[in-house]
């Protein structure tokens, strides 16, 4: 990256453009075809809508309607005949693009025999109920969306059989636009968000260049589609309201080959009902929870599951029609609790590694809120069946749990996360308190995928690179590269996890916050991870101190090489959380494909929660964690929520001069590095693991021919025994040695052979290639070669040090790994890789 380039606002920005505060969507029910060999889904989208706060004139009230409030995207030219059209009428905004619609309309959800019994009961009730809107249908709607939690069956059956009613033949037609962010709709003649129809179908299929889906072929090169997320998360799956603060539940049916696996964020393990004759299956999710529609997740592929002991038949892909199991009846209606009788066991392995039945009585897992404040808080989000008012989920430390991949990787699927899961779960439940999802799916996905993991309600996405072993075709034995494989796929598992609590159950109110979700994700996964291997106090705290260092070091190395715009934790300072007058905004940033890459929001707010929890002490900051989970549970958040909390819950921080606005100027409001990280660095680098480290670097370096006056070097043949070291301390050897201006040949052969890099995880593979590229080591350039296929999620910088190097034998390995993999390569790592290679 450019150091000294300048972002450009209109084309980083990403724009909200739904009109939240006018109108809400409260729940969606999709019904969806997947069509994977013309890579398009076709389907609808029932939307039913509430009018928002202050909407009663259409003109709305919404926060940061001022000076200083982000500005709405401005229609382009081409929309000036819609907009010259509108005589005042009402219109509906939903976030969208890279999606044809082909028809709106109102649904009549006064014919459903069912609703009418909604009817009887507002006529029922008499004078004391509150105004209603004049349709019946708006009536009903209200109703329906206004039903208690513990009627939630009935609610989602009402919600099904309304998305089947025909088109209202009442009223005026519904006229839609779209635009290349948006889909707006009006009835003609409706001026208000009151009178606008509260049930729409929206028909629609999507292209198969929307950034929303990656349509691709998994390790088995078989067909699969599944959601990319950022950066513009599901506009291009469904029409919807993109902005966090439309917290809406949803429901969905999905149509797809019958071979094919539907994996979905839903709160019940969907069984598959086989459609008779026409070679597809069909599958079920909800949710009861609302959530922001940018979490909704979809994977369909020829996925198998990972169980203790893996058939024949699991490890061989199927043949295309067939799949194994009976068939089932459809249901008609949804009557699973989301917290009991799930419909499989959890499945734990035999091989574990990791005892996790002792955690709960681990004096780590008794957290003590006393002199925290009330330890009874209630529940302060809006109404669902919230597992934290469910006496059994506060024991239940290992929620149920699957593990999918294709079959090719399904025995290291089998030998190195299923034994991890249960162990990582309890320890998540010790440390956090109740699971806020009462199941998990946990899938690798193909190579082109862009991170190294993504969390989502029921479902955690793995890139492959998270798995250790030796590489196809070298002979591989059982899967993994023995217990050396566990540490980044045990601390990525537990990185996802945390993001149950911080990122899902609680959510960035301004998605420019992003540290409040990845900042403590990352601060948890070491915790976390270290209880699920149940270290000692002092092994976890040199565990701590190493990966602090490394982390040091690469925030230092990425602040220096980025631009300072996207250094800053929370970029819209004062304005953070404002929004236009009817709800829409700006993302900034958001679609700079280089932002994709970067860490400093994981890094510097790991940094953040590190300082903060110096002030007070470990498990007192952990005790306040519970506390803030418990208190903002089901809820969005704003950075002052927690450290406002924070400093009321110690007021002993702030009589030291600990303000909020010295955070925010300190740490959030500005780019760099603050001066209390600066400062505690130095005492990670003295540290026994750093010192072996150090130690084994000298010892290499007394093996490479001398680079200048003044070193002494070991004779030729002298034998050195090196020590074994942690995957963490290899990294760091890895880094210190690619500081030295030269490494011969003969010591980058043994480098290799010593440490068996080809078996490392990718963290330390990808160190061992910069060094092969440092140092022109043609031997290994296969390595290299291997690693832009298959570790996609970490390669994207790797092209450039090939480049840069202005080694014509070089640049032809960076051309060729591009053009093998561009096209099943994540759009915004393609876009960094074109510009560095072509």
């Amino acid at each position: 990256m450019d150091g000294d380039a300048d972002v450009d606002p209109g084309r980083d920005d990403l724009p909200l453009r739904a009109n939240t505060n006018h109108i809400l969507v409260r729940h969606y029910v999709l019904d969806l075809d997947i069509h994977l060999h013309t890579k398009v889904i076709t389907g609808t989208v029932v939307l039913f809508l509430e009018p928002g706060r202050g909407a009663g004139d259409g003109d709305g009230d919404g926060d940061g309607d001022g000076e200083g409030a982000p500005t709405p995207p401005q229609p382009s030219q081409t929309d000036d005949s819609w907009e010259d059209e509108s005589h005042g009428d009402f219109t509906l905004v939903l976030d969208c693009c890279d999606l044809t619609v082909s028809k709106v309309e109102e649904l009549d959800v006064t014919s459903v025999s069912d609703m009418q019994g909604l009817l009887k009961e507002v006529k029922g009730e008499g004078s004391g109920v509150e105004p209603q809107p004049d349709s019946q249908s708006a009536v009903l709607i209200q109703r329906l969306i206004s039903l208690p939690s513990t009627q939630w069956k009935k609610q989602h059956h009402l919600y099904f059989q309304c998305s089947h009613a025909p088109a209202s033949e009442g009223g005026g037609p519904l006229i839609f636009h779209t635009d290349r962010w948006s889909l707006q709709v009006r009835m003609s003649g409706v001026r208000t968000p009151q009178e606008f129809p509260r049930a729409l179908r929206v028909c629609y299929e999507t292209k198969p260049e929307g950034g929303s889906v990656r349509w691709t072929k998994d390790q088995d090169n078989r067909s699969c589609v599944y959601t990319a997320g950022s950066p513009i998360n599901n506009r291009a799956l469904f029409p919807c309201q993109e902005p966090p603060v439309a917290m809406s539940t949803w429901q969905a049916r999905v149509r797809a080959p019958r071979e094919c696996v539907v994996l979905l964020s839903g709160e019940k393990q969907a069984q598959p009902t086989h459609l008779h004759h026409t070679g597809l299956s069909s599958w079920d999710y909800y949710v009861t929870m609302p959530m922001p529609a940018s979490t909704f997740t979809l994977a369909v592929g020829c996925w198998r599951q990972a169980t203790a002991q893996l058939s024949t038949a699991q490890l061989t892909p199927p043949v295309q029609g067939t799949r194994a199991g009976a068939s089932h009846t459809h249901a008609g209606s949804l009557d699973l609790n989301p917290f009991t009788n799930m419909d499989h066991p959890v499945i734990t392995s035999p091989q574990s590694t990791l005892v996790y039945s002792g955690l709960k009585d681990e004096k780590h897992s008794e957290i003590d809120c006393s002199g925290l404040g009330d330890d009874n808080l209630t529940c302060c989000h809006v109404d669902y069946p919230c597992p934290f008012t469910d006496p059994s989920a506060w024991s239940q430390g290992v929620v149920p749990h699957r593990v999918f991949a294709p079959p090719s990787l399904l025995q290291k699927a089998q030998v190195q996360i299923l034994p991890l899961l249960p162990g990582c779960l309890a320890a998540a439940h010790a440390t956090l308190g109740v699971h806020p999802f009462p199941r998990l799916d946990v899938l690798i996905v193909p190579a082109g995928f862009s991170s190294l993991g993504m969390a989502s309600p029921h479902i955690i996405f793995l890139s492959q690179s998270v798995l250790c072993g030796e590489r196809e075709g070298d002979g591989e034995r059982d899967g993994v590269g023995g217990e050396r494989g566990l540490s980044l796929c045990g601390s990525r598992l537990c990185h996802e996890l945390s993001h149950s609590w911080f990122g899902l159950a609680i959510g960035a109110r301004d998605w420019t916050e992003e540290w409040i979700s990845e900042g403590f994700a990352t601060y948890l996964e070491d915790i976390i991870w270290a209880r699920a291997q149940q270290l000692s106090s002092k092994e976890t705290e040199g565990q701590s101190k190493l990966k602090a260092l490394l982390r040091w070091r690469r925030l230092s190395d990425e602040l220096q090489n980025s631009v300072e715009q996207l250094q800053i934790l929370r970029p819209n300072m004062e304005r953070t959380g404002q929004v236009s007058e009817s709800g829409s905004s700006l993302v900034k940033h958001a679609l700079n494909p280089e932002k994709t890459f970067m860490q400093v929001h994981y890094l510097k707010g790991y940094f953040l929660l590190r300082f903060l929890a110096s002030k007070v002490g470990q498990e007192r900051f952990l005790n306040f964690f519970r506390l803030f989970v418990k208190k903002y549970h089901g809820q969005l958040i704003l950075s002052q929520d927690f450290l406002q909390m924070l400093l009321e819950t110690f007021p002993d921080m702030e009589r030291q001069g600990l303000t909020l606005e010295a955070i925010y100027a300190d740490w959030l409001d500005r780019p760099g590095i603050p001066k209390w990280l600066c400062e505690r660095s130095a005492v990670w680098t003295q540290t026994r693991l750093v010192e072996e480290v150090k130690a084994e670097v000298v010892k290499w370096i007394g093996l490479s021919p001398s680079v200048g006056k003044g070193r002494k070097r070991k004779k030729a043949g002298l034998k050195v025994n090196f020590k074994e070291v942690t995957p963490e301390q290899l990294v760091l050897l890895l880094e210190l040695l690619l500081e030295e201006a030269e490494l011969s040949v003969t010591s980058l052969r043994r480098i290799q052979r010593t440490y068996d890099l080809q078996k490392q995880d990718a963290e330390v593979r990808h160190r061992w290639c910069e060094l092969v590229v440092k140092h022109k080591y043609a031997q290994a350039y296969g390595d290299v070669e291997h690693f832009l296929i298959h570790d996609q999620a970490m390669g994207v910088y790797l092209y450039g040090e090939l480049m840069v190097q202005e080694d014509s034998r070089q640049q032809a390995l960076a051309r060729r790994c591009l053009s093998l993999v561009q096209n099943e390569m994540d759009q915004s790592a393609r876009r960094v890789v074109e510009e560095m290679v072509l």
